[in-house]
């Protein structure tokens, strides 16, 4: 499901419009009717609620007349509040008003902040709020009427549902600028714009429904600017293949996980399997020497012992030993330890690495004084998958400054070293070397825990061995991880979830996408 600023939602609503021939009365008819299919879905008892419903003049608050047309209709007790004046309101937006008008609604005009003092008490009284104050357009923080509004709503506390985007957010950023609405719904039209989907905004959306009003998903594929996408369980299903009779174990990928060090034996395990409970048909850990035997507890994967310093993390002269393994994919990092040892162990192997290759934690370390090293040209396919602080150090800048620029930043990495960028955190987001990124839906904070990295570098590289495409892996990866902690946190709650917990249900998780496949 593709994820629209500004600029490309105008572009839409052009199109539709001029292009295609669907009347902009139409578009926003529809708007206001799948709003309020929405909130009859979210809220049980709406047909015993009364509603204010607080419109701008323009076509969010036309969307909002719409609104309020409908549940008047259905018998339902509303105040309708417009910020501004009736002459105010043209277009598409001032039909329905009229229309509004004509059914013997009462508008209650807000035209300063005496008339808003006045009608607060109002507001306060109802069930629930409808804000159709504004949609896509604000590019500067709230200012004075509005932003005056918009804090009170808030101060008052009701329920409040959200048309397009809760007033305050603006269409192209994550961050909010200013005060907003925080919206217990948010029904957005045809698709997902940028802060509904991104911390930390996500966090003034409630819950989100994306409602179709008409715009033709051909319309919304070929429009100009960059492309960031939302990975929907319907989005993976097709991704997934099925198992076919009489396949064998080399079939599914031989995945080949370099990982771990005295005291980080642990990541080695978890990222082994993570890479066995996501299907890869054959799993080798290979450790430091004397890790070996913790490391070899489980038995279904593989381990090979390599040579180590005398810290025991994994020598330099080691790299010759890991290249005449027999694999598919080659996953490096977790728990590999810092130390010239591993770091020009990692530099030598991934500069005479063809194949199938991911990079993850210490691994990665390793190039934070030379990042122009990484460079995805050589392998066929080359997945990095830091965590903030790992991007960070790469780029040489703040984890903040990553955090907030977070698509921006994957992007840009991507496309300049020529490799996939899975940025872990809230909202993953998958950069690609031609410059599309994926944002992930699934995913909850009880997965803010040491190893859950570790184990997404497992599922990642087995997905990778069995479909042998770097994009798809990492989609596919990446969701089935977050819906494996989601399932977990179902039964354990947030607080005691850990990476093994996650690894427990991935079986699960795929299994709930193969029996929702048609």
């Amino acid at each position: 499901m593709r994820i629209l600023n500004a600029v490309q939602m105008r572009e839409a609503d052009r199109r539709t419009i001029e292009e295609i021939g669907i009347p902009s009365i139409v578009l926003m008819e529809n708007a206001g009717r799948t709003v309020v299919a929405a909130m009859e879905s979210a809220f049980s008892e709406l047909l015993k609620y009364r509603i204010a419903i607080v419109c701008g003049h323009g076509n969010n608050g036309g969307d909002g007349f719409v609104v309020a047309r409908t549940l008047l209709q259905r018998g339902l007790d509303i105040n309708v509040l417009l910020l501004g004046q009736t002459a105010d309101v043209v277009g598409d937006a001032r039909a329905n008003l009229d229309v509004l008008a004509r059914l013997g609604q009462e508008i209650i005009e807000i035209g300063d902040l005496e008339a808003w003092n006045r009608h607060r008490p109002e507001i306060a009284n109802v069930d629930l709020i409808v804000d159709a104050i504004l949609g896509t357009g604000l590019n500067r923080p709230l200012r004075g009427l509005v932003a005056t509004v918009v804090s009170g709503i808030n101060n008052i506390g009701l329920p409040v549902v959200s048309l397009d985007l809760p007033t305050g957010l603006s269409a192209d950023r994550a961050e909010p600028t200013g005060g907003c609405i925080k919206a217990k719904l948010t029904v957005t039209f045809d698709a997902p714009k940028v802060p509904l989907v991104l911390a930390p905004a996500t966090s003034y959306v409630g819950d989100l429904v994306v409602a179709d009003i008409g715009i033709p998903n051909e319309v919304i594929k070929t429009l100009d600017g960059p492309w960031l996408e939302l990975i929907t369980r319907e989005y993976l299903r097709p991704l997934i293949p099925d198992r076919k009779a009489g396949a064998h174990k080399g079939d599914f990928g031989r995945v080949v996980v370099v990982a771990g060090s005295i005291g980080k034996t642990g990541a080695a395990r978890l990222a082994g399997l993570g890479a066995l409970r996501s299907g890869a048909g054959l799993v080798t850990i290979a450790t430091p020497a004397t890790c070996v035997r913790t490391v070899a507890t489980v038995p279904e994967y593989m381990t090979h012992p390599l040579t180590e310093t005398s810290v025991g993390t994994v020598d330099a002269s080691a790299v010759d030993d890991v290249l005449a393994l027999n694999c598919d994919v080659l996953a490096v990092g977790p728990g590999l330890g810092l130390g010239t040892g591993p770091q020009e162990f990692v530099r030598t192997l991934v500069k005479q690495v063809t194949g199938s290759l991911v990079l993850d934690a210490d691994a990665l370390n390793a190039y934070a004084d030379e990042p122009d090293a990484l460079d995805g040209t050589l392998q066929s396919n080359f997945i990095i998958t830091p965590h903030p602080g790992e991007m960070a150090r790469l780029i040489g800048t703040t984890t903040d400054e990553v955090q907030r620029t977070r698509v921006d930043t994957a992007r840009t990495f991507a496309t300049e070293h020529k490799l996939h960028v899975v940025l872990k955190g809230a909202q993953t987001v998958i950069a690609t070397p031609k410059g599309k990124v994926f944002v992930n839906s699934t995913g909850n904070p009880g997965m803010a825990t040491g190893g859950t990295g570790d184990v997404l570098t497992g599922v990642i590289a087995a997905w990778l061995g069995q479909l042998k495409d770097a994009e798809a892996a990492c989609i596919v990866g990446v969701y089935l991880h977050g819906l494996a902690g989601d399932l977990a946190a179902q039964v354990l709650g947030e607080p005691a979830l850990t990476a093994t917990d996650v690894i427990g249900r991935l079986g699960a998780a795929v299994n709930e996408i193969l029996q929702k496949k048609s």
